[in-house]
């Protein structure tokens, strides 16, 4: 039997996943950084998942801390939306995807790993990406780094904001 070694994971694994929420940072750019916030607008942002799907698995989420879409106002929601609009036109023009799986999960019961933060999930896709491993031995290959993908990202969401 071959085995497949994923290190980065037991990071997660022994994690303490009950602790702070990883959407609730004060800004600051070391701080955006080391948790991979790539983004800030007025009532949400965009951060990279720390254990992506896939290559440029991204999150949007509002600043507000809540599991409650109906306690979103409808700035916050306009602002949501408009940042879901600027990550995909982001992963479009960094990864030329061929196709996008986005999704909210709210409640645990609806598979939310973060229950009381809402949170969209921006999964780039191409053909041919999945294969057996997930079936297989429960492994997810992602060909690119976190940091790659991060420098990459940022320094093209910079571009993107100065053109307007």
């Amino acid at each position: 039997m071959d085995h497949l070694w994923a290190p980065w994971r037991i990071k997660y694994i022994l994690s303490n996943k009950g602790e702070d929420c990883i959407f609730c940072v004060k800004s600051s750019p070391k701080e955006n950084r080391k948790r991979l916030i790539l983004y800030r607008s007025e009532y949400s942002l965009i951060m990279l998942n720390r254990f992506p799907y896939n290559s440029g698995h991204l999150m949007v989420a509002p600043l507000k801390h809540t599991g409650n879409l109906e306690k979103l106002t409808a700035e916050e929601l306009g602002d949501l939306s408009v940042l879901l609009r600027k990550t995909v036109s982001l992963l479009r023009k960094a990864m030329d995807p061929q196709g996008f799986n986005i999704g909210m999960n709210i409640g645990q019961v609806a598979g939310a790993g973060v229950t009381d933060h809402l949170h969209f999930h921006v999964v780039p896709r191409w053909i041919g990406d999945t294969n057996f491993m997930p079936v297989a031995s429960e492994t997810i290959v992602v060909p690119e780094s976190l940091e790659k993908t991060f420098e990459k990202l940022s320094s093209l969401l910079e571009k993107m904001d100065r053109r307007g």
